[in-house]
């Protein structure tokens, strides 16, 4: 029997309108860790020096990464939720490895998006990385239960999503940044293991408790480049303004295309953000450049 590759291997969530498990489609890669928390039980009545740890409480956790953002609004939707869904993993076969091979070793269980992240870079693929932590068992799954094939999804490039940002928190995000070269969104949930000693088992149950994010985006101090869209920018300068204030302004990632990919398309989320940091690089015979570092202000929302 061949070595199982890791393409065989998928992430799969429970759809409950289909009643079926959807791979995450596109994914490069996947981890799955599976924990046993050990307490050192020596004490005076064992003879001998070497340590004899028991289990105290187990924890199981998954992360995923994918070419697909495509679904942006739904993952963010989930995560924004802070409620669990079911997550199963198992082997898979057929020629878009979605269909289930039945491992001895695939499990399913409770568990929460508690980690996103979202980066589209210049030039390069837009990805995105998931995060899940379990809360309860893992068990195994059914023969019965099946997956839901989905078609291929198509590839977003980077340059095609940027960030628009206004000067306050009342008018609408309206210019992006100058000469940018990447953008990242990330969103966190913080969980909180709420199991007692009613709690059957030795098994980890967690809960929601304060959902984060931030964003960071990367631009020349000046690109020297011929702009020909009427889209405004900000700059170094605009941001330098932000950061002295020390007030929250609106923001929004929007899909885009026209001249210097400046048109917005569609909004993807929108929010308000405060400047955490705004870093200026200036190396010896290198292009000079900034990095902005902002936290989320409040709620963000996502597009309909």
């Amino acid at each position: 029997m061949r070595a199982l590759k890791g393409q065989n291997v998928r992430i799969c969530i429970w759809d409950t309108t289909a009643e079926k498990y959807k791979v995450i489609g596109m994914s490069t890669g996947c981890t799955i860790t599976e924990s046993n928390n050990l307490d050192n039980s020596s004490h005076k009545d064992i003879v001998g020096a070497a340590a004899m740890p028991q289990v105290t409480s187990k924890t199981w956790q998954v992360s995923v990464e994918s070419l697909d953002v495509a679904d942006t609004a739904a993952i963010l939707t989930a995560i924004k939720s802070m409620e669990p869904m079911t997550l199963m993993w198992d082997e898979t076969s057929t020629s878009n490895n979605q269909s289930r091979a039945k491992a001895a070793w695939a499990r399913k269980g409770l568990a929460f998006l508690n980690d996103v992240t979202f980066q589209f870079d210049n030039r390069t693929l837009a990805q995105k990385s998931l995060q899940f932590v379990g809360t309860g068992a893992l068990e195994t799954i059914p023969a019965s239960e099946a997956t839901d094939v989905i078609p291929l999804g198509s590839f977003t490039y980077g340059e095609s999503v940027r960030l628009f940002i206004s000067s306050d928190n009342t008018a609408a995000p309206s210019a992006v940044i100058a000469a940018a070269r990447s953008l990242s969104l990330h969103v966190s949930v913080s969980l909180e293991n709420v199991s007692t000693k009613d709690t059957t088992g030795i098994w980890v149950y967690n809960e929601a408790t304060e959902l984060s994010y931030d964003i960071s985006t990367g631009a020349l101090v000046r690109s020297g480049e011929n702009i020909t869209s009427q889209v405004a920018a900000k700059g170094l300068s605009d941001l330098q303004t932000l950061y002295e204030s020390g007030l929250p302004f609106k923001w929004k990632i929007a899909n885009v295309g026209g001249d210097n990919n400046r048109t917005a398309s569609s909004t993807i989320v929108s929010g308000s953000i405060k400047i955490a940091t705004l870093t200026q690089n200036d190396p010896n015979r290198q292009t000079a450049d900034f990095t902005m570092n902002a936290n989320g202000y409040g709620d963000f929302e996502v597009a309909a």
